[in-house]
């Protein structure tokens, strides 16, 4: 089953190193309670079966929730748990080669900045685009260049897949990245950073309504 596109309205990219006390097993939970549909574990330093165990806890969490499990930039943990997807970078794996190794039930998400990136991912077998760059962001390094609101506009316009934005969203700019086109946003510090996770996922999908 993929998710439908009030799945994607709110998802979370989980980040250890962003958080007010809460493990990452916390911030799945919390934002499970909050409403989130889909999670992405993000983990670039943990070892594989450190990463494995994690993400399978969380797969335990997500199921029990009716909610999506994404894994980034692992392959190995995707098939290892039968996680619900793999997210990819333009640096990852090509989705074909994903495709060919998960098989065609497996989520496939692709980041993306420009209309070009966007219809060859769509035409290789991807699930989603995440328009990565809305606004600037600390969560990530070498961003270079932002696509921004009208990126996200412009590759909506390009694609029949969902589109998500994501890089510096938070509960001031979110709805202006919706009424830009985007399907729903994805969120990291604005989450993890909270006092109170699930008030502010149920936050942001009150200000997202439409």
């Amino acid at each position: 089953m993929k998710p439908s596109l009030q799945d994607y309205r709110l998802y979370l990219v989980t980040d250890p190193r962003f958080n007010k006390g809460y493990s990452v097993l916390e911030q799945v939970k919390l934002a499970l309670q909050g409403g989130v549909k889909i999670i992405q574990i993000r983990e670039k330093e943990l070892p594989l079966t450190d990463y494995i165990k994690l993400a399978s806890e969380s797969l335990k969490m997500t199921r029990a929730h009716d909610a999506f499990l994404i894994i980034n930039d692992s392959v190995e943990v995707v098939t290892a748990i039968g996680a619900d997807g793999f997210h990819l970078g333009q640096e990852d794996m090509p989705v074909k080669e994903a495709r060919k190794i998960v098989g065609q039930d497996v989520i496939i998400g692709v980041s993306v900045k420009t209309i070009e990136e966007a219809i060859h991912a769509e035409k290789d077998g991807a699930d989603y685009l995440a328009v990565n760059g809305v606004f600037p962001t600390g969560t990530k390094e070498n961003l270079g260049y932002l696509p921004g609101l009208e990126g996200v506009t412009k590759i909506r316009q390009s694609t029949h897949l969902p589109v998500i934005g994501i890089g510096g969203i938070n509960l001031q700019n979110c709805r202006s990245v919706i009424e830009a086109g985007a399907h729903g946003i994805a969120v990291v510090t604005a989450i993890t950073m909270s006092d109170d996770i699930p008030c502010t996922c149920r936050s942001f999908f009150e200000i997202m309504k439409m």
